[in-house]
């Protein structure tokens, strides 16, 4: 399955997450959430988007796909609702939340 233009997006936010907080793990950098935040809010500005075209909310006309795959076609739908878009928001939302509980922990 060819991911669209807007997964590929998320994806370049997604993939440096793990070097940048394996780095930060590694080295015990407190301040990691200052590095990946950004790519995290990104990432998660991108899904949440893509996850609004696929419902609707945005019209398709706004999608930034303009050849290939189109953005607002679900591929894959799990129990009625689970696609691939929110399984995104999800994932860079508990990466978020994740990184805010380690940047207040720190601050204490």
């Amino acid at each position: 399955m060819a991911p669209c233009t807007l997964c590929w997006y998320q994806r370049v936010f997604m993939f440096p997450l793990v070097f940048v907080l394996g780095a930060g793990l590694l080295a015990a950098d407190g301040n990691i959430a200052r590095y990946a935040l950004p790519l995290v809010t990104g990432g998660w500005l991108v899904a949440v988007f893509h996850l609004l075209l696929t419902r609707g909310f945005i019209p398709a006309s706004a999608s930034p796909c303009s050849q290939g795959i189109p953005c607002s076609r679900i591929e894959v739908e799990w129990l009625g609702f689970v696609t691939i878009p929110l399984l995104s928001v999800l994932s860079f939302s508990a990466i978020g939340i994740a990184l805010y509980s380690a940047y207040r922990k720190e601050r204490q």
